[in-house]
């Protein structure tokens, strides 16, 4: 179940990441400058938050499986559009499409966890798909140097086709129902849109869907520059994008699998208090370094990017659980409203923040140390709320009083 649901959300940072070594070859196909590259980020980022409020309380009506197979078809058919793609409207065209599909794995697949486990056991699987899924920030960027080393880039898209008719093919052989029929709502527009003004209105999802939301845009920020971090601000090659993700997402690694096996031994409130305290040393650390230095260089500008991954899988299952146990029935809708919140900031800062500040790896660190601020203060919010709130409204995901805030 772990292997399966991290490969279905694998497939939605593979559109992003995979692409990014191409964007020079691209751009000087199509006679597309930085800024218009960007867009090819920012369009599918757009498309997927859209669509992702839809994902949930469509797997939430019609059940789990059938979304995900349905999602895996529409983005195999984008990826085709996107390697055929003759100029960059079509392609973004085509991205938008990827986008409005590659979400269901994502979405739907953390509401096949809550389905199938319940606390703890539910935490440690969470971490054990995120462990899984980070690998592939690290290993896309890679693939797509490597695939450009002996084919022009739409073979990178190629591959993200074959890529999901093998999840597609795994999904219809191993993947269960886990969302009976009677457990299923409904799909009339408006209970689903009085569901989501109810969810979306309320203040702790509010609370809890913005500090998890914040606390990644910090390091996504990076992400999302990372053609002009690792070729301009570093002076890397296009297939050197490894030095950027596989430090990145050993920290997330690392991360998920303390995040596992903390399962049970520390309260969730104390883990995610120490995810934020270590992404706060990390960011603190790369400030001074920008401090020191002129000209950044391997691997000590990316070495602090180690600890603030770690920091926010650690913080990642705390969050979503915690979002998810307060809408047992309505699973699906949570994730999607969660997800949604998160990909509209990704969404501004891949389309508006990273064509600002990353001309600037002192900019970039300044504007992610903002991001992670706002995010914590948003937890403690929470957590400080949460003090009072009776035992019995407790989250099962351990989200808990602690002395230590």
């Amino acid at each position: 179940m772990a292997w399966l649901l991290a490969g279905l959300a694998m497939f939605g940072p593979f559109s992003i990441d995979t692409i990014f070594p191409a964007f020079a070859q691209i751009g000087g196909d199509f006679g597309a400058d930085k800024l218009a590259m960007q867009q090819t980020i920012s369009v599918y980022l757009v498309a997927y938050a859209l669509m992702s409020i839809v994902h949930g309380p469509l797997s939430d009506a019609i059940g789990r499986r059938s979304v995900i197979l349905g999602g895996l078809v529409v983005f195999a058919g984008a990826s085709v559009g996107c390697a055929l793609a003759p100029d960059l409207g079509t392609l973004l065209a085509f991205r938008a499409l990827q986008g409005l599909s590659a979400g269901v794995g994502l979405i739907v697949g953390r509401a096949v966890i809550r389905d199938v486990y319940q606390g703890d056991d539910a935490q440690r699987l969470m971490s054990q798909v995120m462990m899984i899924f980070s690998i592939a920030p690290a290993i896309a960027p890679v693939i797509g140097g490597w695939i450009l080393g002996w084919e022009r880039w739409p073979a990178i898209f190629w591959f993200l086709v074959l890529f999901s008719l093998a999840l597609l093919v795994a999904t219809w052989t191993w993947l269960p129902e886990t969302h009976p029929r009677e457990a299923r709502g409904s799909l009339v527009p408006g209970r689903l849109l009085r569901d989501y003004v109810a969810i979306f209105t309320n203040p702790r999802f509010q609370r809890l869907a913005a500090a998890g939301a914040f606390n990644f845009s910090a390091l996504f920020l990076f992400i999302a520059s990372a053609p002009a971090f690792v070729m301009d601000l570093l002076g890397l090659r296009e297939d050197q994008f490894g030095w950027f993700f596989i430090p990145m997402i050993s920290g997330m690694l690392v991360g998920s699998w303390v995040a596992g096996r903390a399962a049970g031994r520390i309260s969730g409130t104390r883990l995610a208090n120490i995810g934020f305290a270590c992404s706060g040393v990390a960011i603190a650390g790369n400030i001074g370094y920008y401090l020191l230095v002129d000209a950044p260089t391997v691997p000590w500008a990316v070495l602090p990017m180690v600890l603030n991954s770690f920091g926010i899988a650690l913080v990642f299952p705390i969050v979503t659980l915690a979002i998810l146990d307060m809408y047992p029935r309505q699973r699906g809708s949570a994730s999607s409203l969660q997800a949604f919140t998160g990909l509209v900031l990704n969404a501004i800062v891949a389309g508006v923040l990273s064509p600002l500040v990353s001309g600037s790896g002192m900019s970039l660190a300044l504007t992610a140390a903002l991001f992670l601020a706002v995010g914590w203060l948003f937890w403690r919010w929470e957590v400080r709320r949460d003090r009072t709130r009776p035992a019995c409204a407790k989250s099962p995901a351990g989200l808990e009083p602690t002395d230590h805030m």
